[in-house]
């Protein structure tokens, strides 16, 4: 079996819990390369993961022979750049979520994938993967009849005006993502399809905080509260609300159709089909449930050439349109129809 060589190029927490040893399961795998925002960072995450190459430039480990795949673990606003360069450089390319800063960048790395035959895939959604296709199957199969009503609920965080400012505040570094909005759609999307159209409303409650790098307070140009009403081509109604100061609040997904629901929550997936009174949970054999498989699923596209599911750059592009089509409407108080020229 020949060995693939996967550098790393961002080594945050992500990067750090799930791909780093993911990759290093797999047998045949070998992760040589690292390079973080600082050489001794890098440094630092080699030795704790044993990877013997260091760089201090991305772009070298990019264009390195030694590597064969690049997985990019960097914040939202060098997603693309190193996107380009690594497909450029003839490597496969795993990019951790969100795809880009906005859908031109988004746009960009699609174009360029397709006329590349390297491997192109993002990082998914991660929520409720074990359930997921069970219940693909009985959508499929008309179980909860047509949508008709989805509601997404994603409160989290605290309200403390004195927390420092985080890179996820900061548009120039997260672009046009807004808290969980992306995630939350690219699952929802995956049950109901796409929007014909948007309204947007957000709120920030701190506008400026400190930052510990520059020790300047800077502007948290990101809203703390997302309230979306999406039109779905399906005619469903799709109602989203997102927050990053709701302590005590609670984050899930329900469906409801004219047959029957589901919702999902930290606690599984619940089902009510046509006649039931109730919501019972959804108990899906342990040999039939999904998971996190993220590693898996771009080694078995490299070796394999097994089509990528979870997420390919074609639909992180339709969910980079929702996001843009959100602050197109913030920006401009109006409702945005959907797609995007």
């Amino acid at each position: 079996m020949t060995v693939l060589r996967i550098g790393v190029v961002g080594a945050g927490a992500n990067t750090r819990g799930r791909h780093i040893p993911g990759f290093q399961e797999i047998e045949g795998v070998e992760v040589v390369a690292v390079a973080n925002r600082t050489r001794e960072s890098a440094q630092k995450v080699a030795d704790e993961f044993g990877i013997s190459g260091v760089f201090e430039d991305w772009r070298e480990l990019v264009r390195s022979d030694d590597v064969d795949a690049v997985c990019v673990g960097t914040w939202p606003y060098r997603h693309c750049s190193i996107t380009l360069e690594s497909l450029k450089a003839g490597k496969h390319i795993l990019t951790e979520a969100r795809m880009a800063m906005n859908l031109a960048e988004a746009r960009q790395m699609l174009a360029a994938s397709q006329q590349s035959d390297r491997v192109s895939m993002i990082v998914p959604a991660p929520m409720y993967l074990e359930t997921e296709a069970a219940l693909l199957a009985m959508v499929a199969a008309g179980y909860f009849g047509d949508f008709l009503e989805i509601h997404v609920d994603a409160l989290s965080g605290d309200y403390d005006p004195e927390a420092p400012l985080h890179w996820r505040q900061r548009r120039d570094l997260s672009g046009n993502n807004i808290m969980a909005m992306g995630i939350y759609n690219e699952t929802v999307r995956r049950y109901a399809g796409h929007e014909k159209a948007i309204s947007a409303h957000a709120t920030s409650f701190a506008t400026q905080r400190m930052d510990s790098e520059s020790n300047q307070r800077l502007p948290a140009d990101v809203p703390e509260s997302l309230g979306i009403l999406a039109e779905m081509e399906s005619g469903a109604t799709a109602v989203y609300h997102i927050s990053s100061v709701a302590r005590m609040g609670e984050s899930g997904i329900e469906m409801h159709g004219t047959r029957g629901a589901f919702k999902l929550d930290d606690n599984g997936a619940w089902i009510a089909g046509e006649g039931d009174s109730a919501y019972r949970k959804l108990e899906v054999p342990l040999e039939e449930q999904g998971g996190w498989r993220v590693e898996a699923e771009f080694v078995d596209a490299i070796r394999d050439g097994t089509t990528v599911t979870h997420t390919s750059f074609d639909d992180g592009v339709k969910y980079m349109e929702f996001t843009e089509a959100v602050n197109v409407s913030l920006a401009e108080g109006r409702r945005v129809e959907l797609p995007l020229g």
